[in-house]
């Protein structure tokens, strides 16, 4: 193995990432706080904007063509993760692309609803309240969902994904770098 490994996730992912997480940990934690609930609010839509844009134009592995997969190919991911064999990928495997887009899909409800919740219109109506809550729980169970699904790939392909999204470097077998070079696949296929 590669000691130094391969550039996988850019500056702006990585940031994005531990950002989002203090930012969405705040909001939680300060609920009753007003303008800390809300200041983390509004950042967490701007960040989940700037990302979408970033998941188009930015590097490889940020780019949603690059990880989202149809639903045969997510099915048949998580056919070998039960069976303890799961595909490695390169950048996110495709549960991994479901689960960001299902993140930002959440993160874009419970912001824009908190948003709407404030204005002349929807203050006080109660499916917006009533919706900013049930995505917020929504939220914090995929969050637990994707935290265990860092943990259990990190396990059975025998990396360090949370150290991977620190330092944007994966450790890969040197032919596997070559060929993610030479044929432009993200896709690594290798033994757990």
């Amino acid at each position: 193995m590669d000691r130094q490994g391969v550039a996988v996730w850019d500056r702006f992912v990585r940031s994005f990432h531990w950002v989002l997480v203090l930012l969405v940990a705040s909001a939680f934690l300060l609920p009753d706080w007003r303008i800390p609930h809300e200041a983390a609010g509004y950042a967490v839509l701007a960040l989940v904007l700037a990302r979408l844009v970033w998941g188009v134009v930015g590097s490889r592995h940020a780019r949603f063509a690059d990880f989202l997969a149809s639903p045969a190919t997510v099915l048949d991911y998580l056919r070998g993760l039960a069976a303890g064999r799961p595909r490695r990928y390169l950048g996110h495997n495709p549960a991994g692309g479901v689960m960001v887009l299902a993140l930002l899909a959440l993160l874009l409800i419970v912001a824009g609803s908190g948003w709407l919740s404030e204005t002349d219109r929807f203050f006080g109506v109660e499916w917006v309240s009533g919706l900013h809550a049930v995505a917020a729980n929504l939220l914090l169970a995929l969050i637990v969902v994707h935290v265990l699904g860092v943990l259990v790939a990190s396990l059975l392909h025998r990396e360090n994904l949370i150290s991977a999204m620190i330092t944007g470097r994966k450790s890969v077998a040197e032919d596997a770098i070559a060929g993610e070079a030479d044929a432009g696949e993200a896709e690594m296929h290798s033994a757990p």
